[in-house]
């Protein structure tokens, strides 16, 4: 699939600037921040366990839920992205890994978080990439799905320090994901939006399996 090298062969060349922006960015995003405490309020209640944190890149939304007292582990298509959230994050777990043929056993995760990682997923992928999460998730299991907001499609040809992209990152309507999310055997209970007056609006979904 040319798309999913591109993401990873892209991702492995903004690696480092990537993980510079975002290092510290939670701490100005307090829906965000709320969003995912009650993601780990969710997973307590539901008994605890290993949680995936899916497209997790340098790692800092795995070591925040790790820090909320949740399982965390973060796993990611680029290698790059993979050293640097385990040089940044020596005791937690990461690995390399595709959401479109995820290696983790049936069953084998309490949870599963996918923040901002679906974006560059093409439509016809996503239906397989959400079977994957049903497939590794426990029964009852919370899922949470953060993305951007809108119905056009644009290619990123630069970023994050100036390096050279070819990624496409797609925006989606709330109610369309919810809709892939049902066909997926999923149940939504959950939506939060964020930004609405801003030129890049976002979502959150919270579905359990």
């Amino acid at each position: 699939m040319t798309w999913l090298a591109d993401t990873r062969t892209s991702y492995d060349t903004v690696a480092g600037g990537y993980a510079d922006l975002v290092r510290d960015s939670l701490s100005g995003q307090p829906y965000l921040r709320a969003a995912l405490a009650l993601f780990a309020d969710l997973v307590h209640a539901a008994g605890g366990g290993p949680v995936a944190d899916v497209g997790c890149g340098p790692g800092h939304v795995t070591a925040h839920l790790q820090a909320l007292g949740v399982d965390a582990f973060g796993v990611d298509l680029s290698p790059a992205m993979i050293d640097i959230a385990r040089r940044d994050h020596p005791g937690l777990r990461f690995e390399v890994g595709s959401m479109t043929d995820l290696p983790l056993p049936d069953t084998s995760v309490a949870a599963l978080l996918a923040f901002w990682s679906l974006i560059h997923v093409p439509d016809e992928a996503i239906p397989a990439v959400l079977g994957h999460f049903h497939r590794v998730l426990r029964p009852g299991g919370p899922l949470l799905i953060g993305f951007h907001v809108g119905d056009r499609t644009q290619l990123k040809t630069e970023g994050y320090g100036g390096h050279p992209m070819h990624v496409h990152v797609h925006r989606r309507r709330p109610e369309q994901l919810a809709d892939r999310l049902r066909d997926a055997g999923f149940v939504v209970t959950g939506q939060l939006l964020l930004d609405l007056d801003q030129p890049s609006p976002g979502a959150v979904l919270i579905a359990h399996r």
